[in-house]
């Protein structure tokens, strides 16, 4: 190839000398101003001009699809070595497609597992339920087994939901890990989040995911340490690989990923302080941040650390358990060999990092493994706000509700604690019969708390009586189908959407006489009311 741009210059070279020669003599010729001898000397070199130009021309050409076609080949040649590159690199590094848009960056992981490479699909996610959700401030990930006794899952999902603004729950995904090949129970247990969650679902806001059936490798062979029993040893090698599928699937989701369990209940406003913290410490080089004392409850990593912590815990699955195997990784990167554990602990410390208070609680009783009663408490998490107080109008309260203990309706009007009643069946009411009447600006009526979010009133209206009957009178069509008009004197104004009843009270409604809810169908749960606003124009 060299030779032939050689000649392709050495060409050009001879065409130019020979151009300027030409130039020089025609102009000489001209200068002189001779006769018939130079101008048939000026012919002759024209035409020998032409020949070479001719040749050249025909030299350059063929060089030309010489080199066209060299260069075809030394592409051909190059995009072999690349794809060759690129073959080998996913041979090496096993960056495995888990579904079209994700990927598991572990670059070992079929060493760690060698039994993945019996089938293609070994790390594919099921995903019984999800919008594809992504770029979000939290991830929450939340593994869950079918237990033998309680199931928590239910109680858990109303906690870290309740109350969560609209805002915060376009920034959050909540991911649950079925951690179960069966999938006639995943598709059940699928099927009651869907029921249970409908807008969460549809939103994208809540995820449900399982593994493939070859996920989990034969534990007939595991070696019994630390006192441990066979199953005990079983139960924490599974928990171990739980947390690293859910881990994998959760790091390209949002910024930050917490770990969660399957039966907390969390604290007002974990949210909004789990984020805050997390972005004041953005020039720290931690690595966890924990919210809760307890195991691997509530703690925080951000997801571009996830493939490094999942890639140390597969290196050692089978030995320890999870919270162990989190404090070597810290140990690894932090501590001096020479030096003692109290500098160890201290540059421990810069990479974990503990927030007070606990943002989460423990409250299951009976563990995920066979037989165990664990009655964890995290003494951090304090006592949690149960109801709120308001100035209400004063009123006379009626219910056919039957109330638990002394968790009175009137207890919860007056602000003095929450109202707890048996479960509602269809026809129950809680009236509020104003003193006098009032023109009525806002309502707001809350069921379910903290520690109890899912004793929430279902298929619930709320509704005001007019002190003036001409109101329902001069009704129009359509106040009347946006409204609705009962045949004892109330007006439908509104109802309850996840367990919260909130707005406006019509204007034309003027004066009103009493408000109420009215329950239209029986529920499966109790009921609750921790906050009863009924707020009157000054």
């Amino acid at each position: 190839m060299r030779l032939k741009y050689g000649a392709l210059r050495l060409l050009t070279v001879i065409f130019l000398g020979t151009l300027l020669s030409f130039s020089w003599r025609y102009t000489t010729v001209k200068v002189r101003d001779t006769g018939e001898e130079e101008e048939e000397e000026v012919q002759s070199q024209f035409l020998d001009l032409r020949k070479r130009l001719q040749t050249a021309e025909a030299v350059n050409q063929r060089v030309s699809q010489e080199l066209t076609s060299i260069l075809e080949s030394i592409k051909h040649i190059v995009a072999e070595k690349r794809n060759a590159t690129r073959n080998h690199s996913k041979e090496t590094n096993r960056e495995v497609n888990v579904t079209e848009n994700h990927k598991y960056h572990v670059s070992n992981v079929y060493y760690y597992l060698p039994h993945l490479t019996q089938s293609e699909d070994s790390l594919r996610p099921n995903v019984a339920i999800g919008q594809g959700r992504t770029n979000v401030s939290l991830v929450l990930g939340i593994p869950t087994v079918k237990r033998e006794k309680q199931n928590y899952l239910m109680d858990t999902l109303n906690s870290l939901l309740y109350e969560l603004s609209q805002e915060e729950r376009r920034d959050c995904i909540i991911i649950v890990f079925i951690a179960e090949t069966d999938m006639q129970y995943v598709n059940s247990l699928a099927d009651d989040l869907k029921k249970g969650f409908p807008s969460e679902v549809e939103s994208g806001l809540l995820e449900v995911v399982s593994p493939s059936s070859g996920f989990y490798p034969n534990f007939t062979d595991l070696k019994e340490t630390f006192g441990d029993t066979r199953e005990r040893v079983k139960w924490r090698t599974k928990q171990n690989l739980d947390y690293s599928f859910l881990m994998l699937y959760s790091q390209d989701k949002g910024r930050f990923y917490v770990q969660l369990e399957d039966d907390i209940i969390a604290r007002t406003g974990y949210f909004q302080t789990m984020k805050n913290v997390a972005l004041q410490k953005t020039s720290v080089e931690w690595m966890v941040m924990e919210f809760s004392q307890l195991g691997f409850i509530g703690k925080m990593f951000k997801t571009y650390d996830l493939p490094l912590i999942v890639e140390f815990i597969l290196m050692f699955y089978k030995d320890k358990p999870i919270d162990w195997l989190l404090d070597h990784i810290l140990w690894v990167k932090a501590c001096h060999p020479e030096k003692d554990a109290k500098h160890c602990d201290r540059q421990k410390s810069s990479l974990r990092i503990r927030y007070k208070p606990s943002q989460f609680q423990h409250v299951g009783t009976h563990s995920s493994l066979p037989g165990k009663i664990q009655n964890l408490k995290d003494k951090d998490f304090g006592k949690q706000v149960l109801h709120r107080a308001h100035a209400n109008p004063p009123a006379d309260i009626t219910t056919s509700l039957t109330a638990y203990q002394h968790f009175s309706i009137e207890k919860a009007y007056h602000g003095e604690d929450f109202f707890w009643a048996l479960t509602p069946v269809s026809g129950d009411h809680i009236t509020f019969s104003l003193h006098q009447p009032v023109t009525v600006k806002r309502y707001l009526f809350r069921s379910g708390n903290i520690e109890h979010p899912g004793d929430k009133l279902f298929n619930t209206s709320v509704e005001v009586q007019p002190a003036n009957k001409s109101v329902l009178e001069n009704m129009n069509e359509g106040m009347r189908a946006k409204y609705g008009k009962t045949k004892d004197g109330y007006v439908r104004i509104g109802t309850f959407v996840n367990g919260v009843a909130e707005g406006e009270v019509p204007p034309f409604m003027k004066k009103i006489t009493a408000v109420r809810l009215f329950v239209h169908s029986s529920s499966p749960v109790w009921v609750l009311l921790s906050e009863i606003f009924i707020k009157t124009e000054l």
